[in-house]
C-alpha cells in the first residue's frame, strides 16, 4: 500500500536524504520519495509485514517528527496555503528581532574598537563585567527567537545525522558558552584585583558572532522561504471545478442532491451553462459542450445520445440527460487530482550543492575542532588557549555565506526574472531549469491563442468578402456556437452592420438555416450541404485544402448553391515562432503535446518547424508521455494553461504555466509567464543559467573561507610562526565571506536575455 506523511523538521537536502535513508532501511519498504518542499513523504510498502508506526519511528530515530496525513479528502494532501504563509511571517519575525540584536550587540561589542560613543560606564577595564553582562543580554533574544536550530541541530546530531543545523549549533553554543567562561573568568580577575586576566576575557567576549552567526543564518533561510511557491491551492481549485449539486430524475421527479449523493445509474439533467457533475453517457437530448478544461480542445464537442460527457465540463447550448457511470473518485477530474498529487509527491527536491558538501563537511569540522582542542591541551597548553582554538575552528567554519551562497543568488534572480515577466515559484525550479533538454509544449493557449478566430473568407462569384461576412454573421449572430461567435466576432471587428433575420433553426452537430431579406439560407458542414443536395463545386477542393491545414471550414449556401467558405481555426501566438527558434537554438529538443486531431497538430507542426510532436492525447497521457520522456534520461519542462496540463505540470522536472492560463495550471506550475508568450520559456532557462554560475561562484568564495581559515584557527601555524587565528577575527572573516557572497548575487541584476 501507499502512504503519505507529514515531516517536521527537514531544513535542507541533507535532512530530506537522512529521513530517505532511514525509512528505506525498513524491511518492507518499496519506495519512499521525499518532498523537502512540501514537507512530506510517501512510502510505498508491504503492509503484512509492516505499519505506519514503525515509519514514523523510523523518521523519529533519525532526528525528526512524522504524521500520518488523512487522504479521505483531497485538501488534505497538501499544506494548507494559510499555514505556510504564517510560518514565513513567523520566519520574518524571528529575522527582525535577530537583525536589530545584532546590530545593537555589534555596536556596543566593537564600538571602543573603532571609536565609536558609548556610555562611560561601558568603558574601561573597571566596566568590563557590566560590558560582558549588556553583551550577554543582547545576545540571549537572537538565541531565543532562533532556539529551532539547537533543537534541531543537536537532535540530529545526537542521532548521528548532523546537518547544516548541527555546525551552527555547536559553533553559536560553543562562542555564547565561551562568553559566559570569560564573564566568570572577567569576574574572578575583577574580585582578585588581576587586571591583566580581565584585560585578556574583555576581548574574550564572543557573544557578537554567536549573535551573527544566527542573524545571517535566519536572513538567508528567510530569503530561500519567500523564493518558494505555494503548491497547496491546486488540489482545492482542481476540486471547485466541479459542481457540488446535481439534479437528478427520481420518481419521475427532478430532485437536487449534493454530488455525493449521486449513484451509478441516476440520470442526471443538464441545462445550457452547467457544469457536468460526474461522467456518464448522454440517454436524451443533444447539445455542445465546452470540453477545455480536460481536453484542450479549443472548440466545443457536439453531445448526442449514447456520446460520453464528464465531470467538470460545461454545456453551452443545449439540454439533455446523461446517465451516471463513474463517480466520487473514479471520475475524469478526481483521476486527474490523483495525478497532480502523485507527480507533485515523486518529484525530489534538488539537492543544492552546499548541503550535498555539508553532509562530510559538517562532521568533519567538528571533528578537526575537536580534534585540535584535545592535541592542544596533550601538548601542555592551558584549557583556555585549547578551548579558543577549538571555537576558533567552529566559528571559522560556520556556514554563514555557505547558508547564505544558494538563497540570496535565488532572490536576486528571482527578482530579475519578475522584471522579464517570469514569476518563479521555487528555487529549486530555478536550479533545476538550467540543465533542461527538452521542453514540451501544449497547443491550445500555449503556443495557439486558445481561442477560434476567422483566418480565410473565401466568396463565391458575384459576392465580395464584405458581402460574404455580412450574410454569414447575421446567419450565425443566434447561434451560440463558438465557430459562430469567431464570425460574428470578425464582422464586429470591421464594423460591418447586420442584417435581420427570420425562421432561424439549428440543427445540432450540423448546421443552421433562416431567412434573410426574404432569401433562405444554409451554413454547415459537409454533411448538411449534402443532406440539402446542395453541390458543393469547386468549394469541396478548398475545404480539404483549408482542413490539411488545421482550419473547420464552414459552407454558406441558398438551396441552390454554395456562396461561400469562411474558415475558422485557433491561430498560433506571434511570439510562437521565434521562441521556438531560440529554444532549439539553445540546443533544446521542443516537442508538442496536445489533444487536439492529428490533423490540425501537424499543420502547426508544419508551420513552426517543430520536430515531435504527440496529438490526440488525454489528460493522463499527458502525464504518461512526460514519465516517459524522463525515463528516457530527459530533464523536461512542461508548458501549458489548462486545467488538462496539471498532471504533466506537476510530473514535469519543471512546470511552465502560462499567465493567461487556468488558476490549477499556475499553481501546478513552478514557473509562471506573466506575459502569455513563449519567448520567456527560452529567457527562464537563460536566467537559471546564470544564477546556477553565480551560486557556484559564491560557494566557491564560502568554501575558499573556509578552508583557508581551518588550518590557521586549528594552530597549524602556531609553533613555526606564532600564528593563532583569535575567534574575533574568526568571525570578522566569516563575515567578510557572507559580504563577499551577497556582492556577487547582486551582479545577477545586470542580466539580460539574449532572444
Amino acid at each position: 500500500m501507499k502512504e503519505k506523511f507529514e515531516v517536521i523538521g527537514m531544513t535542507c537536502s541533507a535532512c530530506s536524504t537522512s529521513v530517505e535513508k532511514a525509512v528505506s532501511k525498513i524491511e518492507g519498504v518499496k519506495s519512499v520519495n521525499v518532498n523537502l518542499l512540501a514537507n512530506n513523504m510517501v512510502v510505498e510498502f508491504d503492509d503484512t509485514i509492516l505499519n505506519q508506526e514503525t515509519i514514523i519511528s523510523a523518521v523519529h530515530d533519525a532526528g525528526y517528527s512524522a504524521s500520518l496525513v488523512g487522504q479521505a479528502k483531497g485538501q488534505d494532501h497538501l499544506q494548507d496555503s494559510s499555514q505556510i504563509q504564517s510560518e514565513i511571517e513567523a520566519m520574518k519575525i524571528r529575522v527582525t528581532v535577530s537583525l536589530v540584536f545584532m546590530l545593537l550587540l555589534l555596536y556596543v561589542a566593537m564600538g571602543p574598537m573603532v571609536g565609536l560613543p558609548l556610555p562611560s560606564w561601558l568603558l574601561g577595564l573597571e566596566n568590563a563585567m557590566t560590558m560582558a553582562l549588556v553583551q550577554l543580554l543582547l545576545t540571549l533574544p537572537v538565541i531565543y527567537v532562533n532556539r529551532q536550530y539547537y533543537e534541531t541541530g543537536f537532535k540530529t546530531l545526537w542521532h548521528r545525522n548532523p546537518n547544516m543545523d548541527s555546525l551552527i549549533a555547536i559553533g553559536s553554543g560553543a562562542a555564547v558558552l565561551y562568553g559566559v567562561f570569560a564573564l566568570f573568568r572577567i569576574g574572578y580577575g575583577l574580585g582578585h584585583g588581576d587586571w591583566d586576566l580581565v584585560a585578556q576575557y574583555s576581548h574574550d567576549l564572543y557573544f557578537e558572532s554567536a549573535a551573527m552567526i544566527l542573524g545571517l543564518i535566519t536572513l538567508g533561510k528567510y530569503l530561500e522561504a519567500r523564493s518558494k511557491g505555494k503548491t497547496s491551492d491546486a488540489i482545492a481549485k482542481l476540486m471547485d471545478l466541479a459542481p457540488k449539486v446535481a439534479t437528478v430524475i427520481r420518481d419521475g421527479q427532478e430532485v437536487e442532491v449534493a454530488v455525493s449523493e449521486v449513484v451509478v445509474g441516476d440520470v442526471i439533467v443538464i441545462k445550457p451553462g452547467q457544469s457536468i457533475p460526474v461522467d456518464g453517457v448522454v440517454v436524451f437530448g443533444n447539445s455542445a459542450v465546452d470540453e477545455s478544461a480536460l481536453t484542450g480542445e479549443s472548440i466545443p464537442v457536439a453531445k448526442g445520445v449514447g456520446d460520453q460527457v464528464y465531470s467538470a465540463t460545461i454545456n453551452k447550448t443545449g439540454s439533455f440527460h446523461f446517465e451516471a457511470q463513474r463517480i466520487g473518485d473514479d471520475t475524469t477530474l478526481a483521476q486527474i487530482i490523483r495525478l497532480v498529487e502523485e507527480a507533485s509527491s515523486s518529484k525530489a527536491p534538488i539537492a543544492k550543492l552546499a548541503d550535498q558538501i555539508s553532509g562530510v563537511f559538517v562532521p568533519v569540522v567538528i571533528g578537526i575542532a575537536l580534534l585540535s582542542t584535545i592535541i592542544w591541551l596533550l601538548l601542555g597548553y592551558s584549557f583556555e588557549f585549547s578551548l579558543t582554538i577549538g571555537i576558533a575552528v567552529l566559528v571559522i567554519s560556520c556556514p554563514c555565506a555557505l547558508g547564505l551562497a544558494t538563497p540570496v543568488a535565488i532572490m536576486v534572480g528571482t527578482g530579475q526574472g519578475a522584471l522579464h515577466g517570469i514569476l518563479i515559484k521555487s528555487a529549486e525550479a530555478l536550479e533545476t531549469a538550467h540543465n533542461l533538454d527538452t521542453v514540451v509544449l501544449d497547443k491550445t493557449g500555449t503556443i495557439t491563442e486558445g481561442k477560434p478566430q476567422v483566418t480565410d473568407v473565401l466568396p463565391g462569384p458575384n459576392l465580395d468578402q464584405e458581402r460574404l461576412l455580412i450574410i454569414a454573421a447575421s446567419l450565425e449572430k443566434p447561434s451560440e456556437h463558438p465557430l459562430a461567435e469567431a464570425i460574428v466576432s470578425a464582422a464586429t471587428k470591421r464594423e460591418l452592420q447586420l442584417l435581420p433575420v427570420e425562421d432561424f433553426a439549428a440543427v445540432p452537430g450540423k448546421g443552421v438555416h433562416a431567412i434573410i431579406e426574404g432569401q433562405p439560407y444554409l451554413a454547415g458542414n459537409m454533411a448538411f450541404m449534402e443532406e440539402h443536395g446542395i453541390p458543393l463545386g469547386h468549394f469541396a477542393v478548398e475545404a480539404d485544402r483549408l482542413a490539411q491545414e488545421g482550419k473547420t471550414p464552414m459552407y454558406f449556401a441558398t438551396p441552390q448553391a454554395v456562396i461561400g467558405l469562411i474558415a475558422v481555426a485557433d491561430v498560433v501566438k506571434p511570439s510562437s515562432k521565434r521562441a521556438i527558434k531560440t529554444l532549439k537554438g539553445l540546443g533544446i529538443d521542443v516537442v508538442m503535446l496536445t489533444g487536439d486531431n492529428r490533423r490540425t497538430a501537424e499543420a502547426i507542426q508544419k508551420e513552426l518547424e517543430i520536430n515531435t510532436v504527440i496529438a490526440e492525447v488525454l489528460p493522463e497521457d499527458k502525464e504518461r508521455e512526460i514519465r516517459n520522456l524522463q525515463e528516457q534520461g530527459k530533464l523536461v519542462a512542461m508548458v501549458g494553461d489548462g486545467v488538462n496540463d496539471a498532471p504533466a505540470l506537476a510530473r514535469a522536472d519543471v512546470g511552465i504555466a502560462i499567465g493567461a492560463g487556468t488558476d490549477v495550471a499556475i499553481e501546478s506550475a513552478d514557473i509562471v509567464l506573466m506575459r502569455n508568450g513563449l519567448t520567456e520559456v527560452a529567457t527562464a532557462i537563460q536566467l537559471s543559467k546564470a544564477t546556477i554560475r553565480n551560486i557556484k561562484q559564491n560557494l566557491f568564495w564560502a568554501f575558499f573561507y573556509n578552508t583557508l581559515g581551518i588550518p590557521l584557527a586549528a594552530g597549524l601555524f602556531f609553533p613555526f610562526f606564532g600564528w593563532k587565528l583569535n575567534p574575533m577575527y574568526a568571525a570578522a572573516a566569516m563575515s567578510l565571506s557572507s559580504i563577499f557572497v551577497v556582492t556577487n548575487a547582486l551582479r545577477l541584476r545586470r542580466f539580460e536575455p539574449r532572444l
